[in-house]
């Protein structure tokens, strides 16, 4: 007889969202333990709730800290990050570059003052450019990129 797999759909809502706790297993608090409420695996959950124990509970950070398996600053950080946005706060954030770090505004004015002067500056010439005028090293498609930002937001 095959056994059918039923996926976790709460499992896979938390994955697509990106607040999956990657450190579940850490938390040790009792209320997490075997509930069909609380539950772990959430991210956003997890922070809520370590706050709301220390807030309103006047439970220890440091207790609170080991029992929901972060550090101090972890917890002063997503401390600070719910007191600035709210729950907003409590997502966890992109991680990454946040944007362009190469072609910085200056450089972009560079590029659409020389678009203006020349029409249809392929991005490799523009590339050169860059390099002469800034010295600084950018790929041709980080170039074809910002044009195309650029031409979303002054269509």
């Amino acid at each position: 007889m095959a056994h059918s797999f039923k996926p976790d759909l709460k499992l896979l809502a938390l994955a697509e969202s990106g607040t999956v706790n990657p450190h579940a297993q850490d938390v040790q608090d009792a209320a997490f333990i075997g509930s069909d409420f609380f539950d772990a695996r959430d991210l956003v959950q997890v922070r809520y709730e370590m706050l709301r124990r220390v807030r309103t509970e006047g439970q220890s950070i440091a207790d609170i800290a080991t029992r929901f398996g972060v550090s101090r600053p972890t917890f002063y950080k997503v401390q600070a990050d719910f007191e600035r946005a709210g729950l907003a706060g409590l997502l966890p954030a992109k991680r990454g570059p946040h944007g362009p770090h190469k072609i910085t505004a200056e450089v972009m004015a560079f590029i659409e003052t020389a678009r203006t002067q020349e029409e249809g500056l392929e991005a490799q010439v523009l590339v050169e450019r860059i390099a002469q005028h800034f010295g600084l090293a950018v790929h041709r498609r980080t170039v074809e990129r910002a044009l195309a930002r650029s031409k979303k937001k002054h269509p």
